[in-house]
């Protein structure tokens, strides 16, 4: 018994300190953000006097924060409605349907995924220039399927291998069509790997900077996390204003944590056990 509560604790003790490094960050920056100018600049890491929430509407209203929270969410939402439904086709394709080179199809989503952007960068932001996709919602939409479609092919193709082939045969016999065996029985059954891997994209896409500020140049197109650049520039040091904004932009990620986090643990192992 002593020996089996010290190995509880010898791994109790690492797991508090991770969790400990994760969460420091987020208390630094909320507590940095409560602080006046002449607070931080006299001590940066003691707590802040008061809650001042003066600096949370600085950010919000200085450099348009309200636009780039919009231009975000619209990007967002259809990046990953369009990852959803090509994702989820692909994935019933891979795993429920056999053709010539479907093998070959599958390894080359699981080779994209070991691809860094930077490599792509450069041959990726000419295609969009010579197509006139540069600075538009499309262009960058695009550019996020382009580069998270790997990632939602594997999953729903590992989800969808674990659902028996006896169902896809009886709902044929029942007359379905291909389509109808994907609307009637792949999508209800692919609901939860479906909701997981939308929550995995979403975040992927909300927190993406350096392809949004590629393909989205100008100030009025600017996503919400590249907008939260702008508030600290050369000749800028309001460090509580800044902290602020990136306060604002990581709220609705803790929020999709905070009450989604079975989904987001689910998304990471769909498929990965049977049955």
């Amino acid at each position: 018994m002593p020996v089996l509560r010290l190995g509880r604790w010898l791994a109790a003790v690492p797991m508090a300190l991770l969790a400990l490094a994760t969460v420091y960050p987020l208390l630094f920056t909320a507590n940095v953000a409560m602080k006046t100018r002449r607070e931080y600049i006299l001590d940066r890491f003691s707590p802040a006097d008061g809650l001042h929430l003066d600096n949370i509407a600085a950010a919000w209203s200085s450099v348009g924060m309200a636009r780039y929270f919009a231009n975000s969410l619209i990007v967002v939402t259809a990046s990953v409605v369009v990852l959803l439904l090509v994702g989820s086709m692909a994935g019933f394709a891979l795993s429920q349907l056999r053709f010539r080179g479907s093998s070959a199809l599958f390894l080359g989503c699981l080779a994209a995924l070991f691809i860094p952007f930077q490599v792509i960068m450069v041959p990726l932001v000419k295609v969009m220039a010579d197509t006139g996709l540069i600075d538009t919602y499309p262009g960058l939409i695009l550019a996020y399927v382009a580069q998270f479609l790997p990632f939602t092919v594997f999953l729903m193709t590992s989800h969808y291998r674990t659902i028996p082939a006896d169902i896809v045969h009886a709902a044929r016999i029942d007359g379905n069509s291909t389509y109808g065996v994907y609307r009637r029985i792949m999508i209800p059954l692919g609901a939860p790997a479906l909701l997981s891997v939308g929550i995995l994209d979403a975040l992927f896409c909300w927190n993406d900077v350096l392809i949004a500020l590629l393909m989205m140049p100008s100030p009025e197109h600017r996503t919400l996390m590249v907008g939260v650049t702008s508030l600290r520039g050369q000749y800028s040091d309001n460090i509580p204003q800044f902290a602020s904004g990136v306060l604002i932009a990581a709220i609705p990620v803790l929020l999709i944590y905070l009450f989604l986090q079975r989904q987001i643990a689910d998304g990471v192992t769909a498929g990965s056990t049977k049955g």
